[in-house]
This record gives C-alpha cells, sequence and structure tokens, in this order.
C-alpha cells in the first residue's frame, strides 16, 4: 500500500523579465490556499496528503495556474518566479510581509535574507512514532542525494555563486548538531529541552534537512517532513524524487535493519556522532557539487560520487516501486541524472553567454508552458 505524500511550496513572485518583487500581501487576501511568508516576495501553498501520483500531479499545478491567473489580474507582467534564492535580487533587503509578527521579527534579526529563499517540502505519512523516527533516520542521512536532485539555486543578486545550492548552502539549520533521534520519547525530550534553552523559539523552529512532523509536535508525530529539496518547477521531476524517497521508505518499513545507526559499519564507540558529521559533510558537498558531489556513504564511511550513489539506490528501489504501480513515475530519475538538474543547465547557459536575468526570464516561459500541458492533459480547468 502506498503512503500518503503532500507537498509545501514555497514560490517567488514577480515579473517576467525576473524582478522578483513582493505580493503576498494580495495574494493571502484574495485567494484561498496561499499563507505568506516572513518576507513578503514568496508565497506557499499546500497540497493535501494523497496516496496516488496523478492525483498529486494535478494538486501541485492547479493552485500554481490559480496564482498565475490572479497575478495577471493585477498586472500583464506578473508571474511566478523559479529558483530557490533571490536569483536576480535583492537580498540586501528584508520585505516584511507581516510587521507586527514578533516571530518574523526574530527571523529578521537574527537571520536576514538567508531564510528568504523557496523550496519544497515532502510530506510522507508514518502512523508509528518509532517507525516515523527509523524513517527519518534512514532518510535523513540519505537527504543529501535529494539535495543533489533538486539543486536550482546556483545565482544570488545577478550572481553565480559558486554553489548549485545556495539555498542550502547559507540557509541557517537549527538548532546546531541536532542528534539522530533514537526513540520518539528522546525526540520529545530533546524539543522540550531546546525550548527552554531558546535554543528554538516554538516547535516549528527546527530547520534541518529532515524531520519528524505532525498536528502536536514533538507528541503527536504522523509524517517525515523532508525539507532539504530546492524548488523543482518541474511537477514531473518533483514527483520522480519523491517516487525515489516514498519506496526508500517502504524499504526500510519493510527492512528495519535499513537503520543507519544499526546498520552503518562505522565504529560503534563513535558511530552517532561520526554519522552526524558524514550527514552534515554531505550536506555541504551536495550543496556545493549537486550530482557531482564526492560524498561519503553513511554505511561504511567511503567516498561515493553522489550520481553513483543515486543509481544504486534508483536500482534498489526499482522493484518496489515496480510492485506498487510507481515505476513510471520514478523512471525521470534517469533524466535529471543523464541531463542534469536545473542549477547545472542553468550554468551550462551561463558558459553559453546568457545572463542570469536572461536565464530566469527563459525559465519563468517554460514553467508556464508546462502547467499548461500538464493541466490541458490531466486536470480539470482551473
Amino acid at each position: 500500500m502506498l503512503l500518503s505524500k503532500g507537498f509545501e511550496v514555497e514560490m517567488y513572485t514577480g515579473k517576467t523579465d525576473g524582478e522578483i518583487i513582493g505580493l503576498s500581501d494580495k495574494i493571502v487576501k484574495s485567494l484561498s490556499g496561499f499563507v505568506r511568508e516572513p518576507d513578503s516576495r514568496n508565497v506557499e501553498y499546500t497540497t493535501p496528503p494523497l496516496q496516488h501520483y496523478d492525483q498529486l500531479l494535478c494538486e501541485l499545478v492547479t493552485p500554481r495556474r490559480r496564482l498565475r491567473h490572479f497575478l495577471k489580474t493585477l498586472a500583464s507582467h506578473y508571474t511566478l518566479i523559479p529558483g530557490s534564492t533571490l536569483s536576480t535580487g535583492n537580498s540586501q533587503i528584508f520585505y516584511r510581509s507581516d510587521p507586527q509578527n514578533p516571530y518574523h521579527s526574530y527571523i529578521e534579526d537574527t537571520y536576514s535574507t538567508n531564510v528568504v529563499t523557496a523550496s519544497i517540502h515532502i510530506n510522507i505519512g508514518i502512523s508509528d512514532p518509532e517507525v516515523l523516527m527509523r524513517a527519518c533516520r534512514l532518510i535523513r542521512a540519505e537527504a543529501p542525494l535529494i539535495l543533489a536532485l533538486s539543486a536550482s539555486s546556483p545565482f544570488l543578486d545577478n550572481q553565480v555563486t559558486g554553489y548549485h545550492s545556495s539555498r542550502w548552502h547559507m540557509f541557517p539549520q537549527t538548532p546546531e548538531r541536532v542528534p539522530l533521534f533514537e526513540s520518539h520519547k528522546q525526540f520529545i525530550q530533546w524539543t522540550e529541552a531546546q525550548l527552554k534553552l531558546g535554543t528554538m523559539q516554538n516547535v516549528r523552529h527546527l530547520w534541518i534537512s529532515v524531520r519528524p512532523n505532525g498536528d502536536c509536535r514533538p507528541y503527536n508525530l504522523n509524517r517525515i517532513e523532508i525539507r532539504i529539496s530546492d524548488l523543482v518547477t518541474d511537477p514531473i521531476h518533483l514527483l520522480a524524487i519523491t517516487a525515489l524517497v516514498e519506496s526508500r521508505i517502504l524499504q526500510v518499513l519493510q527492512d528495519p535493519s535499513l537503520d543507519p545507526l544499526t546498520a552503518s559499519q562505522l565504529p560503534l564507540n563513535n558511530r552517532h556522532d561520526d554519522l552526524l558529521t558524514i550527514i552534515h559533510d554531505n550536506e555541504q558537498q551536495a550543496a556545493k557539487a549537486s550530482l557531482n558531489a564526492k560524498l561519503r556513504h553513511w554505511h561504511d564511511g567511503e567516498s561515493i560520487n553522489a550520481t553513483d550513489w543515486i543509481t544504486q539506490l534508483y536500482n534498489e528501489v526499482l522493484p518496489i516501486a515496480k510492485a506498487h504501480g510507481t515505476a513510471c513515475f520514478l523512471t525521470p530519475i534517469k533524466q535529471i541524472l543523464r541531463e542534469g538538474n536545473q542549477a547545472q543547465n542553468w550554468l551550462k547557459q551561463v558558459e553559453a553567454g546568457l545572463t542570469v536575468s536572461q536565464i530566469i526570464a527563459q525559465t519563468i516561459q517554460i514553467m508556464e508552458l508546462q502547467e499548461q500541458a500538464l493541466q490541458s492533459d490531466l486536470c480539470q480547468p482551473a
């Protein structure tokens, strides 16, 4: 049986020439299903938890079509902007969407515009909290591969940054050195301690690549939330990444021995800390070079290329995807590995002589054409 899946989608708004501007106040006042972020230049919508990928596809596309239609009623040149950082500027100024919100004040004062990013959070439902913790441990150990596939932020302020995911490179992971929780009880105790210490302002203030989530965290949990993914504007590619993750989770549900805390061959006396170091270093390497990154495998600490690791995982989970009828949604992973992710393709265009603004403007057009085609072929009109 497939697991439930849903997405939190953050996107920038702006003009067809790639300029990013703040419109979230107008959007949330007029459109249901959209919420503001601390900075007014991006806005978020959430898809309902669903098991089937064809339904998820429509839930991804339809709100974007609604939002595009609304933006055009404000001005014909207003649109949605691809990428996970302020590619065309301005990262020097924080445009507050809700100046009276004290949590937003804390975020601006503490992190400035390092948090003004756009991304996809992938949520996958697991009801048993101990099973959820085990899945979190495995997916967090392999989260750098998700970043490698999804990287889409090589630009900031009209400049090439030297990172494929500038977003994850600069995003403040908080608190520092979050453990691989061995049990639900440990997660509860740790969270309560952080709130008392002030290292977390609230239960939402746990900004790491993968975290347990639920309606009353840390006590009632029902899903794993994957936060490391850059914004994937191609819905087919996003579903492929999700299918890879879900198949891996289904695998660890069937085979608990895949738990990194027990399956790793790293020395037992320091295994937990060694795993945290490998995960942190792998995330930074994936942020730098994405599919070309040189990583260390959590199983034995040996060096492995990100593309090779993803290929191994793909081949390992393909039988699971076939058994659950999702192999067709998984197969675009091979296209990403073959042709490159968004960041890599953008950097190729820079080498060909295009400016950042030209690249973003072209991708804006491609995004809209993709949405039109998908909705026309698969979904009811918005």
